[in-house]
């Protein structure tokens, strides 16, 4: 009798391609834990700079046991994020790796994407119930590493892209800030953004506006070490109802597709914005369609808003769900559902499409 279900017929090749592709995704997922130690641990910062190291010499600069070092070193060099030298069996932190892995205000720092990754994956039990019952995970529910890792993954990007850029890009944004403006940034989280532009227009006026509570407690702190307590102002509101009108500049980093309600947060800003003034929309990288967002980006990007975005804006009203790889059309449709006349894509990076909405 012939199978119902026969087995079909496997390609080798294809096969060992894939496998080859999951044993690296093995290691890469495990190794997400190691950057986190040596991130946390201060072992990258203790080799910045300070050319070969023996796994002795790091234990002792960096106050860690010597059997454990050595053990994450050989995986930091099997994974290509230390140089190891075979005839003096010794490790170095080249400074391309350093620029990624101990330097806090480079563009390219990466140890704040690790712990998020690490944060999701404590996640993960609530994200494979929401998949079960179709209800969201709030921002607020996830684990608090996440606040933390999302700030310090988002950060060196902004202070790369923002003053110099993105803000040039606007529509005589610029000169209002500098002459003297009120901005209100939505879903500041830890209040980067915000500081940002605050150290930089020193004439304007600022205010923050998140509805995690813990993650404004963060910025107020931050915001007065930084030196510009005094001209921000940091609040718990959500996007459909935070204070205040004739704002010069409304700002939504990296948050616009997480809100269940998006079209009313469009219009929401509509209504506190001055007749001349912009809305800043900054989304991460997407092409319109699926096909064109199946890249190492978008590989990110899908996965991120699988067990982020998507679950965040179910969880509250309307549950739209836009997903982080949205695309510039959908994006456009939102705003000008909300009541804006004007949109316009101002700015790109590989990783940020940053948009300008006006009255």
């Amino acid at each position: 009798m012939a199978s119902l279900n026969p087995v079909p017929l496997i390609d080798e090749a294809k096969l060992n391609a894939f496998m080859g592709r999951a044993v690296q995704d093995m290691g890469a997922a495990m190794h997400a834990s190691l950057v986190v130690i040596g991130d946390k641990l201060g072992l990258y910062k203790a080799m910045a700079g300070a050319g070969p190291l023996t796994p002795a010499q790091l234990a002792a600069k960096a106050h860690t046991d010597e059997r454990y070092t050595r053990e994450w070193l050989n995986a930091n060099a099997a994974s290509g994020y230390v140089d190891y030298d075979a005839a003096t069996k010794t490790y170095t932190l080249l400074p391309e790796q350093a620029f990624a892995l101990a330097q806090e205000d480079s563009p390219a720092f990466l140890p704040g994407a690790f712990q998020i990754i690490e944060a999701l994956t404590r996640d993960e039990p609530k994200i494979t119930e929401a998949f079960r019952t179709g209800r969201g995970v709030g921002w607020h529910e996830h684990d608090p590493e996440m606040f933390q890792g999302t700030e310090r993954f988002f950060r060196p990007n902004y202070a790369a892209n923002l003053i110099s850029q993105w803000l040039p890009s606007l529509t005589g944004v610029v000169e209002k800030l500098k002459a003297g403006g009120r901005v209100a940034d939505v879903g500041c989280g830890h209040g980067s953004s915000t500081i940002l532009m605050a150290k930089e227009f020193p004439k304007s006026t600022f205010f923050g506006f998140d509805y995690h509570a813990p993650s404004i407690e963060w910025a107020r702190r931050t915001a007065k070490e930084a030196g510009v307590g005094d001209r921000i102002t940091f609040a718990v509101a959500s996007a459909k109802e935070f204070p205040g009108n004739d704002y010069d500049l409304v700002t939504f980093f990296d948050c616009l597709h997480d809100m269940g309600d998006p079209v009313g947060a469009s219009d929401h800003v509509r209504s506190t914005l001055s007749s001349e003034g912009s809305w800043m929309i900054v989304e991460p990288f997407a092409n319109d369609n699926v096909e064109d967002n199946l890249n190492p980006v978008g590989r990110v990007f899908y996965s991120a808003s699988t067990l982020v975005c998507t679950p965040a804006s179910r969880s509250q009203e309307v549950g739209l769900a836009l997903g982080a790889q949205a695309g510039e059309a959908r994006m456009r449709d939102v705003v000008l559902s909300g009541g804006f006349t004007q949109f316009r894509r101002a700015s790109q990076t590989p990783f940020n499409l940053v948009f300008e909405a006006r009255l």
